[in-house]
């Protein structure tokens, strides 16, 4: 009966053991996702050109690299605190609903980080390079509408 016991003990250590590399080892390195919820290209007056609306999640502790937009977007924090760095260029920070007067909070220039709350939003012009991070607990969730050439990608690694 000991010897069973004993066996029993042995085998659920080498099951927990083996069950918690298994967890460790299925554990990924958290990445930006982005959801793609609406595009119309060759909207009318911008003919060769792309409307999109996506959604994008930054789990706490990603960074996102310097990069640029081919077009315009602009980004609305919906939650979170989105740590956000203008590194050539500038972008306009506003806040309050857009119409009928949004309000500018400020426009970051190159050199300057901000934090950017819920309920603000970032005007962003092709060609400024930016990078931002979720420094915080929980995950960034942010609304992009973009207007990019058609087939453009949604963004380009700063050069």
């Amino acid at each position: 009966m000991r010897k069973i016991a004993v066996a029993s003990v042995a085998l659920a250590l080498t099951v927990t053991a083996a069950g918690g590399y298994a967890l460790g080892a299925s554990r990924r390195t958290p990445t930006v996702v982005r959801q793609p919820l609406a595009v119309s290209p060759d909207p009318v007056g911008a003919a060769g050109r792309t409307i999109g609306l996506a959604r994008v999640l930054i789990p706490p502790g990603v960074k996102l690299a310097p990069h640029y937009h081919e077009g315009t977007q602009v980004a609305y924090v919906q939650s979170g605190v989105l740590t956000y760095s203008v590194h050539r260029g500038s972008a306009e920070l506003m806040r309050g609903p857009a119409a009928p007067s949004p309000r500018l909070v400020r426009r970051i220039r190159a050199g300057e980080t901000v934090r950017i709350h819920a309920g603000e939003w970032l005007i962003e012009q092709p060609d400024d390079v930016h990078s931002a991070a979720n420094r915080g607990h929980k995950t960034i969730v942010i609304y992009q509408a973009t207007l990019l050439r058609t087939g453009a990608p949604p963004s380009n690694p700063a050069p």
